[in-house]
């Protein structure tokens, strides 16, 4: 049963906006940060690493965001571009904004932190007037992400690409990713989520983010039904919740949740997880597969990612990840 509809005849399946960094994960495995000497560069940000996800699978996709003008800022451009995205939305910052920077901590493979540098972050510089409306005519999907909500002008850009996306009949995903360090306060986190998320047709998040935006609502049992179901009064055909090692449910419109195999994975560190799982499973609703087959794509693809030492570098194509399928119904990959 197909519960979206992507429009047809567009030059782009996939869209994404918003934040564009670096990621500087740690080499020394097992170690914390102040004893961490060196490490290996990748681009990171969530919607990057799912459109470039969405890239890997065959997807065309283009960007909209805004890089520093700067060393770090033309690696990101270069990266995007060798891996077969658009980037004519892609501004160059002139105002002297820096590249965000996430230095990743591996102590173990379950306990990873990420240090943050996003004072004056170029990402958060784009302006409404700088998204292209002919380019989100142009896209099937249209993917926000909650970081880039967290300051102005980028919020507002943020807004416009909605509108578009609403104006154009893209459908529209939200992955919440919600990094509480780059807000002021929890109220505003919550409202601007909040009329965001009204405007969306999937959203993706974990527990404890839909538990931040239900501040000012009655939900005490933190019950999946009740949190789903606010959104199929404005415009959520899917809702994925995200249980962590417990799986994630997909809640549709007749109130059905639905749920799909696991799989094991030789865990190496634990970001980059929902960035791969996110780019898997839209890649699978737009083949028109089932929830639960577009589920466990998305799942086997975050095996891949927690497996190696890279977020972005590590996203696989879509042969390497029915491979994994296989390989882990055969037996041959067990739990580190």
């Amino acid at each position: 049963m197909s519960y979206v509809s992507f429009p047809s005849g567009k030059q782009f399946d996939f869209v994404a906006i918003g934040r564009l960094c670096i990621d500087l994960n740690a080499n020394e495995i097992n170690r914390p940060m102040e004893e961490t000497m060196t490490f290996t560069k990748y681009v990171g940000g969530s919607p990057a690493n799912i459109t470039i996800g969405m890239s890997r699978f065959g997807m065309k996709t283009a960007f909209i965001g805004k890089i520093a003008d700067d060393q770090m800022g033309r690696f990101i451009a270069s990266y995007l571009q060798r891996n077969a995205i658009d980037t004519r939305n892609v501004i160059t910052d002139r105002t002297g904004a820096l590249t965000g920077l996430a230095f990743t901590e591996i102590k173990s493979p379950t306990d990873c932190s990420i240090l943050m540098y996003r004072e004056n972050a170029a990402d958060l510089k784009l302006t409404p007037e700088e998204v292209s409306e002919d380019l989100i005519a142009q896209t099937k999907v249209l993917l926000i992400s909650g970081t880039a909500l967290a300051a102005s002008p980028s919020r507002e850009a943020v807004f416009q690409a909605l509108y578009y996306a609403k104006k154009h009949g893209a459908v529209i995903a939200f992955d919440l990713d919600y990094r509480p360090y780059t807000w002021t306060s929890p109220e505003e986190t919550a409202a601007y989520y909040n009329l965001a998320a009204e405007k969306c047709d999937i959203i993706l998040g974990t527990r404890e983010e839909f538990d931040m935006m239900e501040r000012f609502e009655q939900n005490p049992e933190r019950s999946d039904h009740v949190t789903a179901s606010k959104w199929f009064d404005h415009s959520a055909k899917i809702v994925i919740i995200k249980h962590g090692k417990e799986g994630s449910i997909a809640y549709t419109q007749d109130g059905v949740g639905h749920r799909a195999q696991s799989f094991p994975a030789k865990v190496v560190k634990t970001f980059g997880a929902g960035d791969s799982y996110a780019a898997g499973f839209l890649y699978g609703v737009m083949q028109g597969w089932t929830l639960e087959k577009s589920m466990e794509f998305g799942s086997a693809a975050a095996c891949i990612v927690i497996s190696s030492h890279s977020c972005s570098d590590a996203m696989p194509a879509a042969a390497d990840v029915h491979d994994y399928i296989e390989r882990c119904s055969r037996g041959e990959i067990t739990a580190s």
